[in-house]
């Protein structure tokens, strides 16, 4: 079954890290962004090198059940494992913006900004959920941090308590019309005399880089034309079928190594984690 560690692989084997040749059925990716995202999903799918666009179409059906939208998250979701959010750069360091979505440990099928149709797109009900960020520059993949959101990001609590303390302030804006149903922190109708404009009160979260949030772990070489570094915890490894893990120890370049990370609940408790990296000069 096709996971994070059957990625690794293809991706290194993979020579071509231009992002502009990567294509989904018939359609040239030109912008960017997509043609990041069908290079994540080729690699997931071990079709990087696959030239018939039958064969590509339908290995990437199997592999996944859900391959997203623009408005929704995730990008992707693979049958019966991870979801996968892909963000692409054109910084090595620079930020990510999640817009409304806040930082996720885990994907919940009872998320209210995803869509019914990824809900229901096979029986689940949680999934550990792989950021996959990108750094592309001149139309080259220069890095890519794949890292799981249980070792990134906090407990679902602590960001939704943040956002229920902002719409409860707006709520009790008395003197105005308040949209409390919406999905967004909130909404204000029937604003003008005219009772036609509408005000929505949006959220734009912001999390740091997995460069910078794990310098501490890896550091990055600027010199270096194509990096790959994937993290997650050694429980989530040690899940992984022995053979996928044993054919990942013979792919030669490749570095795993054990390393202890900071836990995104509580910054004192350090993690066992895995490190996963690799680097072309």
């Amino acid at each position: 079954m096709a996971n994070i560690l059957t990625a690794i692989k293809s991706i290194v084997e993979f020579t071509d890290l231009s992002i502009q040749n990567i294509t989904d059925g018939s359609n040239r990716m030109n912008n960017m962004g997509e043609g990041l995202e069908d290079y994540i999903k080729s690699a997931f799918s071990d079709t990087l090198n696959e030239t018939n666009k039958a064969k590509k179409i339908e290995k990437i059906s199997k592999t996944f059940s859900y391959t997203g939208n623009k408005n929704n998250p995730p990008d992707m979701m693979l049958r019966g494992g991870d979801a996968i959010e892909v963000k692409k750069k054109e910084s090595s360091s620079s930020s990510l913006q999640l817009n409304s979505s806040h930082p996720k440990s885990k994907l919940l099928a009872t998320n209210t900004r995803i869509n019914k149709t990824c809900a229901e797109c096979e029986n689940w009900n949680i999934k550990d959920l792989i950021y996959a960020v990108g750094y592309v520059k001149s139309k080259q993949l220069k890095s890519l941090w794949m890292v799981y959101g249980d070792c990134y990001a906090a407990n679902d609590e602590t960001y939704q308590k943040v956002e229920d303390k902002i719409k409860t302030s707006i709520s009790n804006l008395g003197d105005l019309d308040i949209n409390e149903s919406t999905n967004e922190l909130s909404g204000v109708r029937n604003i003008d005399p005219l009772n036609i404009t509408y005000l929505r009160v949006r959220g734009m979260w912001i999390v740091e880089n997995p460069a910078k949030v794990f310098d501490y772990v890896f550091e990055y070489d600027k010199s270096a034309k194509f990096q790959l570094v994937c993290l997650m915890s050694k429980n989530k490894y040690d899940s992984f079928l022995q053979n996928d893990r044993e054919l990942l120890h013979q792919v030669n370049g490749l570095d795993i190594k054990d390393v202890k990370i900071r836990n995104p609940n509580n910054s004192a408790d350090l993690l066992n984690a895995k490190l996963i990296t690799y680097k072309v000069v």
